[in-house]
């Protein structure tokens, strides 16, 4: 498995490349954005680890060329901010995950193996619900003839509410299925993916909805 890490501190890339080659991974280093993105339209890499501050062309900028390039390459974002508007910022502009310096090694270790890894069991036909349906071979969610392209994140939350339909899908279960790890900043990030979810299903116009329950969990209605 291949990644790509873009990061202009010397010392802090090549020690992630170290930590994570000897973790098995084959691991390629860009110092600044421009090299960065170029790096990464060649669609070699399985994970990006993308910093926020860049030379060049800023990690901002960097991710969403790519996924107006129509590249979905994971993104795991590196930023020494640590507000929820820049994590939201950073989540909005198509990343997957977001990881504030300093951060722990097991931690990032944790993230990259979530970000990573394969479905255990592929789904033989796209899950549907309502007037919605799942497009698993382009990634979108459909309701009738009209489809909406979702990000890597966004596509496992609402295939985990698909596969659960009918049922209340505690949060800690999304934590586990889309991120691999429970932790507060976890927990933030479902709140973010089921609000861009919510937008999507309105841009739609569909008649399902993503319906909280406080203390419990997410389920799909379809509103009469």
């Amino acid at each position: 498995m291949r990644l790509l890490i873009v990061e202009d501190e010397q010392g802090m890339a090549e020690g992630l490349r170290g930590l994570l080659e000897r973790q098995g991974y084959a691991v390629d280093l860009a110092t600044d954005g421009s090299t960065g993105l170029d790096c990464a339209l060649s669609g070699l890499y399985d994970l990006l680890i993308l910093d926020i501050m860049l030379p060049e062309l800023d990690g901002l900028e960097v991710l969403s060329r790519l996924r107006r390039a129509g590249v979905e390459t994971p993104v795991l974002m590196l930023t020494a901010r640590s507000s929820v508007e820049d994590r939201i910022r950073g989540l909005d502009h198509g990343a997957d995950d977001y990881l504030t310096k300093p951060f722990d090694t097991g931690e990032l270790l944790a993230r990259v193996r979530a970000l990573t890894r394969r479905k255990d069991m592929p789904l033989e036909e796209d899950p549907s619900f309502g007037d919605i349906r799942l497009d698993h071979r382009r990634l979108e969610l459909c309701c009738g003839d009209e489809c909406i392209r979702l990000g890597p994140k966004e596509f496992l939350v609402m295939e985990c509410l698909l596969v659960h339909k009918n049922q209340i899908v505690p949060r800690n279960l999304l934590c586990e299925k889309v991120w691999g790890l429970l932790s507060e900043a976890e927990y933030n990030n479902v709140e973010v993916y089921i609000s861009f979810l919510r937008k999507k299903l309105r841009a739609l116009h569909s008649g399902v909805q993503i319906k909280s329950i406080r203390n419990a969990g997410y389920y799909l209605e379809v509103q009469s």
